[in-house]
């Protein structure tokens, strides 16, 4: 593919945030499913809401700009979804498993960072003041995407998982509780 300048540059990467969004849409109620914390289950599907509202920006920018988002496949998106997905397998117990899933989606929140803040860049250097207004506003609810997991973790999963840990000392003899088997447990 030719980028000839700074322009096609920042549509080619808005076509990469675009397809990665849409990815993002089919992968988070997987992951909020699998979530056995209250908290992280809420976190997900509430980030679920940011997403979809993020593509409609992404699509009111490729208005402002002349240009068709769709078409693209991010690639790097994909495989953290790969990794997600390979979380949720886990034959863990359930705070070991949120701990994974919210490894994940903190992966993908650095990615999805790192990648709106350069499009954010692109967009100020190709003069589009308003394009870039709109890409940082999703900026900082990545941020706080990601900030929200990491209070998550700290606040609800670790004690969880330390509590676990502390049972599976005291009863060494009973087999530790996964995920498959509590989930054959609830009928799942």
């Amino acid at each position: 593919m030719k980028v000839p300048d700074l322009n096609k540059l920042l549509e080619d990467q808005l076509k990469d945030l675009f397809s990665a969004e849409n990815q993002l849409i089919k992968a988070l109620p997987k992951m909020a499913k699998a979530a056995s914390t209250p908290e992280l289950r809420e976190a997900i599907t509430a980030h679920l809401e940011e997403t979809r509202n993020q593509v409609e920006r992404l699509n009111e920018i490729g208005k402002q700009l002349g240009a068709k988002l769709s078409g693209k496949k991010c690639v790097a998106m994909e495989g953290l979804i790969e990794e997600g997905s390979e979380a949720l397998e886990m034959d863990a117990p359930d705070a070991i498993l949120d701990l994974a899933i919210i490894a994940a989606a903190q992966k993908v929140e650095h990615y999805e960072i790192s990648a709106y803040g350069t499009a954010r860049t692109l967009a100020e250097q190709c003069g589009e003041d308003a394009v870039a207004e709109l890409l940082n506003e999703t900026l900082e609810e990545e941020s706080a995407a990601d900030e929200k997991l990491t209070g998550v973790a700290q606040d609800s999963v670790y004690p969880n998982a330390t509590a676990e840990e502390g049972e599976d000392d005291e009863e060494e003899e009973t087999p530790k509780r996964t995920r498959r088997a509590s989930a054959a447990g609830r009928g799942r």
